[in-house]
């Protein structure tokens, strides 16, 4: 760990720290909520071991990269920015790009938009949602769960941070890590986020150092800037307009655990499986579901994703 080199490059009006080990073609990783490049740690390692040079920033809003203070300066478009202003700062024309979660949908965006800038995509965990013109992502959410849904209740600035504030921070990073449930996340409003059951045991692949790192990062810039990409969910969604119908024209590989609640959302299992998915995405090359596994499945088995990144990539 103590070879990652740590730097700050300005890029699109912010300015991004960028975690970066090894030399060779790069691979550029993109993490979720509530995470950080350090939920990259053991991809790092492992690409860098292998002739690869691994990147992994903190997205805006995150760790050590600024959090501009407008709610809608968090849309895909600004991140995707942010990515394409970062590669061309370090002189880097072309990718192979992971993502997970949310760093996962800015990587649909990002080949959707870029496909330029991209060699090849494994995306884990949240599959390739084609735009519906009809209706915005988060009424699609709260007619399928509820306004009780987690993208739902994240809409509101302030409200969530509020409840967060309750509880310590490295508690809530341990409750946060620590759901395994495939039942979609639900936060009843009379809930306090302070009576959430706590998880039995820490999981087995996140030690006391890891939470300890993470709390330090949100105490330091709190949660708003992640939450920010929810609320910014239907800007995006209504800037994506001509885009509406467009394909995936990169190589990918994707990989989601049977266990992660976003593989249990209505339809998404025939989606992925029955033709939906290749219509959308074409040069789909390979679907791994991971029996057992859950949602934070690059911390959960990371020898495993890692190798099914170096399999997928290396043969490019």
């Amino acid at each position: 760990m103590e070879k990652i080199e740590h730097t700050t490059v300005p890029t699109n009006g912010i300015n991004m720290h960028v975690a970066s080990i090894g030399n060779g073609p790069v691979v550029l990783f993109l993490h979720g909520f509530p995470e950080l490049w350090y939920s990259w740690r053991h991809q790092l390692l492992y690409l860098s071991s292998r002739g690869y040079r691994a990147i992994a920033p903190d997205l805006r809003g995150y760790g050590d990269t600024d959090v501009p203070p407008s709610v809608t300066s968090y849309t895909a478009f600004h991140i995707v920015g942010d990515l394409v202003g970062l590669l061309d700062k370090l002189g880097i024309e072309q990718v192979f790009l992971v993502g997970h979660d949310w760093g996962a949908i800015i990587a649909w965006y990002f080949c959707m938009l870029r496909p330029d800038r991209i060699m090849a995509l494994v995306n884990t965990s949240v599959a390739f949602y084609p735009r519906n013109p009809a209706m915005n992502p988060v009424d699609g959410f709260r007619a399928l769960f509820g306004d009780d849904y987690y993208v739902c209740r994240f809409q509101e600035p302030g409200v969530v941070e509020e409840g967060f504030a309750q509880i310590d921070t490295a508690e809530l990073v341990k409750r946060l890590f620590g759901s395994s449930s495939s039942k979609p996340p639900c936060i009843p409003k009379e809930i306090r986020y302070r009576d959430l059951p706590d998880p039995p045991d820490l999981p087995s692949w996140l030690s006391e150092e890891d939470v300890n790192y993470y709390s330090a990062k949100f105490n330091q810039k709190g949660f708003t800037g992640g939450l920010n990409y929810y609320r910014c969910l239907n800007l995006t969604w209504e800037l994506a307009a001509p885009w509406t119908g467009a394909q995936i024209k990169v190589p990918v590989k994707f990989i989601v655990g049977d266990l992660d609640s976003t593989y249990h959302i209505p339809g998404i299992q025939e989606y992925i499986h029955n033709g939906g998915f290749k219509i959308d995405v074409p040069l789909l090359q390979e679907v791994v579901v991971m029996e057992g596994v859950s949602h934070f499945l690059n911390q959960e088995k990371p020898e495993e994703i890692s190798e099914h990144i170096y399999d997928f990539i290396n043969k490019f």
